[in-house]
């Protein structure tokens, strides 16, 4: 089996490059700067080989020290950036400057921090995700309940040109313990789309027990998936720095790696592990 793997869920953030509103009163672990280096030993322990940088706030300048971090670093394939969706001018602007740039292959908003889970279904957020569509590129949904899907299947309707993944599964119901619910509901219906992607990350935040979950906890939530999306629409991602909170890098790929061996032949695992990102975020 190729030893291709592809980490498509990878912060870094610099107090002193942009501002980060969550992290403004957080206590944990996260609230340090997180370089890509720091990662470098248990990248290698884990197999990485290549990596995609996501947003971890809603300014331009965390974009630009993602861009510049990819720039300078082979293993990294893109950045999923930001965009200014409520000024589709401004949107327009800046998907024209980054037209040129080698390794904007995605945007992200943390509509999750949002008050109005339908955040997304302003008009002119609609018209800026038109304008993404139009250059091709993907939009990374962060959901954290079952609105988010349901706002995310209206976005659908609205802009049927524009592919979206989930990330983190958004937020399966492992903490209470739930197989599926209304979270499983609604992803089957995203599944019936075929713009609609997810991302095998996050779970180990999500389950509840931080420092006791298995492989064998997301095992349920990661089979659904697989069974309404097929290998072809899933990706994988290690979503560090945040997973440190939930275990080790190396910890969080293991119990993904354990559970794709599992559930799937070599040429699916392939699929999940590197070639579907391949495809989504055309690198």
């Amino acid at each position: 089996m190729s030893q291709t793997i592809i980490d498509t869920h990878i912060h870094i953030w610099d107090f002193g490059r942009a501002e980060y509103d969550w992290l403004k009163n957080d206590t944990s672990i996260l609230h340090r700067n997180y370089a890509l280096q720091e990662l470098e030993p248990a990248r290698l322990e884990a197999g990485i080989t290549g990596g995609i940088l996501v947003q971890a706030a809603n300014n331009k300048e965390d974009t630009a020290w993602m861009l510049q971090t990819a720039a300078a670093t082979e293993w990294i394939k893109g950045v999923v950036g930001w965009l200014p969706l409520l000024q589709p001018e401004a949107t327009a602007r800046a998907l024209d400057e980054y037209a040129s740039n080698h390794w904007f292959k995605g945007m992200r908003h943390l509509v999750h921090d949002e008050p109005d889970a339908r955040w997304l279904l302003q008009p002119p957020v609609l018209e800026s995700l038109r304008l993404l569509a139009g250059h091709g590129l993907p939009y990374d949904m962060v959901g954290v309940i079952p609105a988010h899907i349901e706002t995310a299947l209206q976005v659908a309707e609205q802009v049927p040109g524009l592919r979206i993944v989930f990330d983190h599964l958004n937020q399966p119901p492992m903490a209470a313990k739930e197989r599926f619910g209304r979270w499983g509901s609604l992803l089957k219906a995203a599944a019936a789309h075929p713009q609609f992607f997810v991302k095998i990350s996050g779970l180990g935040t999500a389950s509840g027990n931080a420092a006791g979950w298995t492989a064998g906890d997301t095992r349920p939530y990661i089979e659904f998936v697989l069974q309404q999306f097929g290998p072809a629409r899933c990706l994988c991602g290690g979503d560090w720095p945040v997973s440190l909170l939930a275990g080790s890098y190396t910890q969080t790929w293991t119990a993904y790696r354990q559970v794709l061996k599992e559930l799937l032949n070599e040429e699916e695992q392939e699929q999940v592990l590197w070639k579907t990102a391949h495809g989504f975020y055309d690198l």
